[in-house]
């Protein structure tokens, strides 16, 4: 099977990615598509199924794994809803890939597909307990128990933006109201400061002292919504990725003392904060690897229904 691929999909909100991915994690090769707009369900199936084609032709992939902005149900195929995509609302995404591509899919939520990355080629590959942030156009969570990925009993656990930081804050497009996305995410950086926070990170980079202070209080702030996080789990470390971690060095710092002022010691004992080692590219990694995942189940169910058949029951081809 080392010579075998899958193909990993990460679906985003103006950026689909595709790439296909040996057992070691190699990547054979990936392309970025523009995502379709409006994002409809139909559109996205319809844009990436050529491409997926294209692979599978070439590389004889055997499985597709695919990361989504939203929850999945608890069997990894339905898309439960696609956070700020239009008319995503239980689409039998892995079912309509597969009629389209004969290949076996699986689903997950985009940042549980990082968390995945993360853990298998990047900064989560040697923790057992962690939490996944992705910070950019929203906050999206993830977590790792025990080495695996923890997802609750509707496969819809772990969206850790969402979590309540100002009772009376701004409205959320999950229905709730001062999450922690809502102070976090790119979209809250532009309404804070008008600025884009790649412009404040060069900025701070110049010494600016503006843009340093922006920093140090997004750090705090960031630190409040994680707080509850690590009392709730008490990981071994906390994980920061998605665009505006490009930044970290500049709130890091305030970040992490900001967390050891909240949180009593018993409760972060050892905890680590680290930036995520995949970039742009984890999610398509960690879709790639559930892919995997996909392959190596499938595998041994029919070895466990081989070894549990009754070879006497069975009818020889002669009759």
């Amino acid at each position: 099977m080392s010579q075998q691929q899958v193909i990993g999909i990460d679906i985003g909100g103006t950026t689909i990615s595709l790439g296909c991915f040996r057992a070691d994690g190699n990547c054979l090769e990936s392309i970025n598509l523009a995502t379709p707009q409006p994002a409809t369900p139909e559109a996205i199936v319809n844009a990436i199924a050529s491409p997926i084609q294209i692979f599978s032709d070439k590389y004889s992939c055997l499985a597709i794994g695919v990361g989504m902005p939203g929850p999945t149900d608890a069997t990894n195929r339905i898309a439960r809803v696609g956070i700020n995509l239009p008319d995503w609302t239980d689409i039998p995404l892995a079912e309509w890939l597969e009629k389209r591509t004969n290949l076996p899919v699986t689903l997950a939520n985009d940042a549980n597909s990082a968390a995945v990355g993360e853990a298998w080629l990047g900064a989560g590959k040697d923790i057992k307990n962690f939490i996944l942030l992705t910070l950019g156009t929203g906050v999206g969570g993830a977590i790792f128990l025990n080495g695996k990925l923890f997802t609750g009993s509707y496969g819809a656990a772990g969206e850790l933006g969402l979590v309540t930081l100002y009772p009376e804050g701004y409205p959320c497009n999950s229905g709730n109201q001062g999450s922690l996305e809502q102070y976090a995410s790119i979209g809250a950086i532009r309404r804070m400061t008008g600025r884009e926070p790649l412009e404040l990170g060069q900025l701070a980079a110049k010494g600016d002292r503006e843009s340093l202070a922006f920093w140090q209080q997004y750090g705090k702030t960031l630190a409040a919504g994680i707080a509850s996080l690590v009392y709730v789990l008490t990981p071994e470390a906390i994980i920061l990725g998605g665009g505006i971690s490009a930044s970290a060095e500049y709130f890091f710092p305030a970040t992490l003392a900001e967390i050891n002022r909240r949180v009593h010691p018993s409760s972060r004992l050892g905890l680590k904060l680290l930036k995520a080692e995949l970039g742009n590219q984890a999610g398509m990694i960690g879709a790639a690897k559930l892919a995997w995942n996909l392959i190596t189940s499938k595998a041994e169910g029919r070895g466990q229904r081989a070894e549990g058949s009754n070879p006497s029951q069975c009818s020889s081809d002669g009759g």
